[in-house]
């Protein structure tokens, strides 16, 4: 099912705004998805702010990180409450680690050990509590990583698309068909045979989160952006199964959630402290609704926003 009507004005607002900013992740889910269908990436880089106001506190960001199995390097600078980290984890699997210490992080920028050749983000949001943050970074002219969690999610596989169109006017309805600029039928990723858009599934465990990480040779991030990403209620059947819409959608299902895809920040690209639009802090941000009630500093409620 599609995001109810009454949420045009969020989404859009989120939209407009996720290009400035990339979003911290939510927490960390406890499914990954098939190994069969998302392969382990290489490492990347990615840069938090961390609230830290003394060496003690470098201290333990840095035990929290180091030697643990998927992180490569650690670097903490205490005056710029910044952390860059190198590692094959999900972003928000290091986000808890860190976390863990007791210190709010803040994804600020993602990028690869080489040129970075571009980087995207989609904002997620559909009917009931389903939110979700999907990052796109263009480690090669060969590959491109997906870093992303869903929460609110039905416990199970749901298929995951890139859609034509950026358009969220009728919410997930207005999203278009799956991206396919070759004209060809649908497919899983590893397949020949399937449309760019095809990113197969993802699967949420019993709370209802999924966090993913995974390599596409097919998909170009500057080819994406403006375009939408769209999570469905069932599994993708990767083109296999007899039904009608197998070859066309791989027979997912309803759209769940979406989010149009927006450019953002690479590594040391946002040096963002405060929102100039409302002078919401970076910390304050976190706390804080993107849109509507309880944004606004003046008389605020505050409930969790999980970015």
């Amino acid at each position: 099912m599609a995001a109810p009507v009454s949420r045009r004005s969020w989404l859009a607002s989120a939209s407009r705004k996720v290009g400035s900013f990339l979003f911290g992740s939510v927490v960390v889910a406890q499914a990954a998805a098939r190994g069969d269908e998302m392969d382990p990436a290489g490492p990347t880089k990615l840069e938090f702010a961390v609230q830290m106001s003394c060496e003690s506190c470098a201290v333990k960001v840095r035990a929290a990180l180091e030697g643990k199995r998927g992180v490569s390097s650690v670097s903490v600078d205490v005056g710029e409450e910044r952390v860059l980290v190198e590692s094959s984890l999900t972003s928000a699997e290091v986000q808890a680690l860190i976390e863990g210490t007791g210190r709010r992080a803040v994804l600020k920028g993602i990028g690869g050990s080489e040129h970075d050749l571009g980087t995207a983000v989609a904002m997620l949001a559909g009917g009931g509590r389903i939110q979700g943050v999907v990052r796109f970074l263009q480690l090669s002219e060969q590959c491109c990583l997906i870093d992303g969690t869903v929460d609110g999610l039905q416990p199970g596989p749901h298929g995951l698309h890139v859609h034509t169109l950026g358009d969220l006017t009728q919410d997930c309805l207005s999203c278009g068909e799956h991206y396919n600029p070759f004209g060809r039928q649908h497919g899983g990723p590893g397949d020949s045979e399937r449309h760019v858009g095809d990113l197969g599934n993802i699967v949420a465990g019993p709370d209802g989160r999924a966090s993913f990480r995974q390599e596409d040779s097919q998909l170009k991030v500057w080819d994406v952006i403006g375009r939408s990403l769209v999570v469905d209620a069932g599994e993708d059947d990767l083109g296999r199964g007899h039904h009608a819409l197998s070859k066309q959608t791989g027979n997912s299902g309803e759209r769940l959630a979406c989010g149009i895809i927006a450019r953002s920040a690479g590594l040391f690209q946002n040096p963002k402290r405060i929102c100039a639009c409302d002078g919401v802090t970076l910390w304050e941000e976190r706390d804080r609704p993107i849109a509507g009630k309880g944004r606004s500093k003046v008389g605020a409620e505050t409930p969790a926003a999980n970015l």
